[in-house]
C-alpha cells in the first residue's frame, strides 16, 4: 500500500506551540510509528509531517513538547555537554552555566521572545545552525555550543562580549562597541560568569 501523507503543516510564532499540542493530543490519523518530523525553512517557518520526504526534516520527540516544566538532572546531559564542549574546544562548565541561566535545565523551556530549549535558541539561530528540533536536548546543546564557539571567534576570544552577544545578538554588541546598555544583558553576563565560577569551584 502506498504511503499516505496524513498531515504536513507550516507554522510560525505562536502557531508552533498550538500545533505541537495538537500533534500530541490527536492520535487519529497518525502513522503507526507515531513519528513526527520538523524543520525550519529559510523564511523561519516551521514545517511538520509524519512523512519526512524533505531531507531537512528531523525527528521530533512527542514527549519533548509536553514534558513537565521541572529541571532535569544534569547527569542526563553530561555526556552531550562533554561531547559538544570537546568538539568546539570549550569548557563544559561554561556550557552548564549557560544552560542553567538560560533555561534552568528545562528541555522544553520557551521564552516570551520565542527562544527554545536548554540553551534557548531563537528560531532563526536554529535555522542557521541546522537544528531541526531545538526541543531535543542533544540537538539544542550541540547547536548552542556551536553558536557560542562562533561568537567567541567573532569577538576574538572575549568571553564577556561573547556572552553579551549570546543574549542580545552580535550586531548589538558591535553597534555599541561593547556590552549593550541593556539591564537584562548586563545581568545575564554577570549571572553566567558567576555560575561558571561556581561550577569550576565545585
Amino acid at each position: 500500500m502506498p504511503t499516505t501523507h496524513l498531515f504536513r503543516w507550516s507554522v510560525s510564532g505562536m502557531q508552533l506551540f498550538v500545533t505541537c499540542v495538537l500533534l500530541v493530543l490527536c492520535n487519529t490519523g497518525v502513522s503507526s510509528s507515531g513519528s513526527i518530523y520538523s524543520f525550519v525553512d529559510e523564511r523561519g517557518s516551521w514545517h511538520f509531517s509524519n512523512v519526512p520526504t524533505d531531507p531537512r526534516y528531523g525527528l521530533v520527540s512527542r514527549s519533548s513538547h509536553i514534558s513537565p516544566h521541572v529541571p532535569r538532572n544534569y547527569a542526563v546531559f553530561e555526556e552531550i555537554i562533554s561531547e559538544a564542549a570537546t568538539r568546539h574546544g570549550l569548557d563544559p562548565d561554561l556550557i552548564r552555566a549557560i544552560i542553567q541561566i538560560e533555561s534552568g535545565g528545562i528541555p522544553d523551556a520557551r521564552s516570551s521572545k520565542g527562544a527554545i530549549g536548554l540553551m534557548q535558541l531563537m528560531p532563526e539561530t536554529s535555522l542557521d545552525l541546522a537544528v531541526s528540533n531545538p526541543f531535543d536536548p542533544k540537538a539544542n546543546i550541540r547547536g548552542g555550543t556551536k553558536y557560542l564557539s562562533q561568537l567567541l571567534e567573532r569577538f576574538r576570544g572575549n568571553l564577556v562580549l561573547t556572552l553579551a552577544a549570546y543574549n542580545a545578538g552580535p550586531e548589538k554588541v558591535e553597534k555599541y562597541g561593547g556590552i549593550p546598555p541593556y539591564p537584562e544583558t548586563r545581568r545575564y553576563v554577570r549571572k553566567v560568569l558567576n555560575q561558571w565560577q561556581k561550577y569550576r569551584s565545585d
